[in-house]
């Protein structure tokens, strides 16, 4: 049985509106953009072999490395957030990813490209918490799942340019003149947001903050911590994510051409379809989690078996390979990760007050940042280990995604229970707010 969203306007619920949409567009836009530099590695991973002249291990370090920026910047660039303000940390991440994407443009080292890749992924962690926390500052609080799906859809959308365009450009335009072109991108979305961004409406300003420091910085994290909504949000974070986000970011393309024995044309096609499923799963389960709170578990836990089930049929097919329904299957069930894994932020979400948003957002976002990159790096040492085994290697996903799930188990009853504790007292405090 499932319970309607609150509908009631929480004290200070600001009232979104056309102005709000052109704010938050911005800062999706910078999102966007972000997502293109972040993936693009997953079109280029073969030519990047090449180029640098590295085996599977050394290769998939990139976008560990990446990762590993991202993930171990979530909670910094939370507390940066709740701090600074929004616009602040997303100019710093306009700056940073454009020129991580402009060094890898011209690296002409492996060393040199590492370091342009952590750069980026520095900017990019900066950017979706940063647009979570610009479209709780515009619009009511009842719009925040679907929100949230709409900009992770357009992040998606951005990953539609990387298997579409780029991946188009490196074979027409070469690699200089592709990375390059594309860091442009990035220059247009700071001038934007630095001539039209604003952090909030006004009337609807933070409360201020008292007192900065380590001990400020221990409160936050210590309170976001507590609440069992974060560290539930952050194991559906982590255990939804993780399977579309290894085979976009970089195995799918490989996975697709050397176990599969399919063209890079054909490869890039199914790539195309994950992330177009992704974009109309997400509006799906916007939809249905803005209108039942109760499907959040189901949805997230549903999406696990899917993948799972696809992920083992898809790998273990007996023959060498997979028939192309199955891997289209496989592609199709794959864009259902990224919107569970949205699922995360609407048990983080509820759990914690305004001022604790950015940084309950980062803890959150960590989950499937940590999974995709521990995934990264066991599918690499494992394809070099068993001489390119890819059903070995890829078997790997299965052990992450048992851990999620006994973690999700243990802490949804918890979570659930503090939630609808903090929605009647939302809803004492909305009756008793003066008209």
């Amino acid at each position: 049985m499932t319970s309607p969203a609150p509908t009631l306007p929480l004290p200070g619920d600001p009232p979104g509106g056309r102005r709000a949409v052109r704010v938050w567009g911005i800062g999706v836009a910078v999102y966007f953009v972000a997502i293109i530099f972040r993936t693009s590695l997953g079109v280029a991973g073969l030519d990047a072999a090449d180029r640098f002249e590295v085996n599977a291990s050394a290769l998939s370090t990139f976008s560990i490395l990446q990762l590993l920026v991202y993930a171990g910047m979530q909670i910094p660039v939370g507390l940066m957030v709740d701090r600074l303000g929004t616009k602040k940390v997303l100019a710093l991440g306009a700056v940073l990813f454009t020129l991580g994407q402009l060094g890898f443009a011209l690296s002409p080292s492996y060393g040199m490209a590492l370091a342009s890749r952590a750069l980026l992924g520095c900017g990019d962690a900066m950017t979706f918490i940063s647009v979570l926390r610009l479209g709780a500052r515009w619009f009511p609080a009842r719009r925040g799942p679907l929100i949230g799906q709409i900009a992770a859809l357009f992040g998606m959308a951005g990953n539609l340019v990387s298997t579409l365009v780029i991946a188009r450009a490196l074979h027409g335009m070469g690699w200089t003149t592709t990375f390059v072109g594309s860091s442009l991108a990035g220059v247009v979305v700071l001038v934007l947001l630095l001539l039209f961004l604003k952090d909030h409406p006004e009337g609807h300003e933070p409360p201020p903050v008292e007192h900065a420091g380590a001990a400020f910085v221990r409160k936050q994290i210590s309170a976001a911590w507590r609440e069992p909504g974060t560290r539930l949000g952050m194991w559906v974070h982590f255990t939804t994510q993780f399977p579309g986000m290894v085979f976009l970011l970089l195995w799918g393309m490989p996975f697709l051409v050397e176990a599969q024995g399919l063209s890079r044309g054909t490869a890039g096609s199914l790539l195309t379809l994950v992330v177009l499923s992704n974009m109309v799963v997400g509006l799906v389960y916007g939809q249905i989690i803005a209108r039942h709170h109760a499907a959040r578990a189901p949805l997230a836990l549903g999406t696990v078996a899917l993948t799972a089930l696809l992920w083992a049929g898809t790998i273990f097919y007996p023959g060498d390979h997979a028939p192309m329904w199955l891997l289209v299957t496989l592609c199709a069930g794959l864009g259902f990760c990224g919107p569970a894994s949205m699922i995360g932020f609407d048990f983080g979400r509820p759990a914690n007050p305004p001022e604790r948003q950015g940084t309950a957002s980062g803890i959150v976002n960590m989950g499937g940042f940590i999974a995709s990159m521990t995934t990264l790096f066991a599918i690499g040492v494992l394809l070099d280990a068993t001489g390119d085994d890819y059903r070995v290697a890829f078997s790997s996903v299965f052990v992450l995604e048992l851990l999620g799930v006994v973690q999700i188990l243990r802490l949804h009853r918890r979570a659930t229970h503090r939630e609808r504790e903090h929605h009647v007292i939302s809803r004492v405090e909305a009756v008793h707010v003066p008209v």
